[in-house]
């Protein structure tokens, strides 16, 4: 199957990209508006940019309608800062309930239930549950496509907070203790295996062609993009329905 890209429009360009780009590592961004409205959102175009200093990017779509800026983007424009919260499986029906498009009068922690931290340097808080999180200042905003909705945030991360039990010697991460979700598509994956290469050759021929172990009761093949529910904005059902 070719596709020519330029005959797309937006949402099908994305439901190629985010099948295609897996897994995608989740920033569960927390945010103040400058009213002092605590926000909460799972963005699942995030990376690393740098090193010196430390930087990390996250790109925000829209809301649901396709125009209305989300509250998170807003939040980081007006603000300057933002936090990346890592969600580990124990969180992750809060996280997704999170993309939830709640008012902006609304604080996202108190209506969750989860735990606010305060931060050392911005005044975003952290989610107590979450085992990392990054303290970050706004380095430089690009906006993205014809349309001007979309924007690529780089953040400099200020402040690291790693759990106690995660931070190993020589400053590395014990990534076999954190059950990190990930993002496919409209769906989750939970990252609970590693390796290195070479792999054994019967081990790699073994899984050839085997298809991803389902942790719910969904039928193979189901997905969220073939519900009605669905937007490239994320949630859009309130929270628990």
């Amino acid at each position: 199957m070719i596709i020519d890209a330029g005959e797309l429009d937006a949402t099908s360009a994305y439901k190629l990209l985010i099948g295609s780009v897996i897994p995608r590592a989740v920033a569960w961004v927390s945010t103040v508006s400058p009213e002092g409205v605590a926000n909460l959102a799972p963005i699942s175009f995030f990376t690393v940019v740098g090193r010196k200093p430390p930087m990390v990017s996250i790109t925000l779509q829209p809301q649901s309608d396709g125009v209305t800026l989300k509250d998170t983007f807003v939040n980081i424009r007006d603000t300057g800062e933002f936090v990346t919260n890592l969600a580990t499986l124990p969180q992750a029906d809060a996280m997704h309930a999170s993309a939830f498009e709640f008012d902006p009068a609304v604080d996202e922690f108190q209506a969750l239930g989860l735990g606010k931290e305060p931060s050392v340097v911005v005044r975003a808080p952290r989610v107590k549950e979450a085992p990392i999180s990054f303290e970050c200042v706004v380095d430089r905003i690009i906006p993205v496509g014809d349309d001007g909705v979309d924007h690529v945030v780089w953040g400099r991360v200020v402040r690291f907070h790693i759990r106690d039990d995660l931070y190993l010697e020589r400053g590395r991460i014990d990534t076999a203790a954190l059950p990190a979700v990930g993002r496919l598509a409209a769906e989750y994956t939970l990252v609970d295996n590693v390796f290195t290469t070479p792999l054994d050759e019967e081990l790699r021929a073994a899984r050839n062609g085997s298809r991803m172990r389902r942790l719910d009761a969904r039928s193979d093949g189901f997905s969220p993009i073939d519900s009605k529910d669905w937007s490239p904005a994320g949630a859009t059902s309130a929270p628990g329905k």
